[in-house]
């Protein structure tokens, strides 16, 4: 079966990541492994659309290498994301331990709509924090390796839920 629309992917893949100049040398940031597969349904992902588009008609056991351009990938960071947030807002009431407010830490954050999302903590103010929402991955070229583990059918609640059953890795 062929990667296409609405069906299961699971790839093994080394992610390495460089700089926009050529003379920075990739670096590995994300080995998935068989023990710990990436599982995504395909045309849904939220994944870049030249990802996406690279695996497109691969099969089970085809191999894959390519490199995803900053502008293809995430993009270049954008400074209306950095935000400052009062402390007070991150409690432990509300599941923040004072430990997980330093600086390089992500938080977990989810918006007014529930969805999930993330937050770098750059620096700490004090009373604020200031919070970089900009995907980890901006300003870096995307280097990928890999190898097609599985396709298959999406179950209907799959569809219906837009990303894979927890059984697999639930990826949302």
């Amino acid at each position: 079966m062929q990667i296409a629309e609405n069906l299961i992917v699971g790839l093994t893949y080394e992610l390495k990541v460089s700089k926009e100049d050529e003379d920075s040398v990739p670096f590995s940031v994300e080995v998935r492994d068989q023990e710990d597969p990436f599982y995504f349904l395909f045309g849904k992902s939220g994944l870049p659309e030249k990802f996406e588009a690279e695996l497109a008609d691969k099969k089970q056991g085809d191999h894959f290498k390519f490199v995803l351009e900053v502008e293809e990938a995430y993009g270049t960071a954008d400074d209306e994301l950095i935000v400052n947030i009062p402390k007070d807002q991150l409690t432990e009431e509300r599941g923040f331990k004072p430990e997980m407010l330093q600086e390089g830490n992500f938080l977990p954050l989810v918006d007014e709509e529930g969805y999930s999302m993330q937050a770098k903590v750059l620096k700490d103010m004090g009373e604020e924090l200031i919070l970089d929402f900009n995907h980890p991955l901006v300003d870096f070229k995307l280097h990928f390796d890999g190898e097609v583990l599985e396709v298959r059918e999406a179950s209907e609640e799959e569809l219906a839920f837009g990303h894979v059953d927890g059984s697999q890795g639930h990826q949302n």
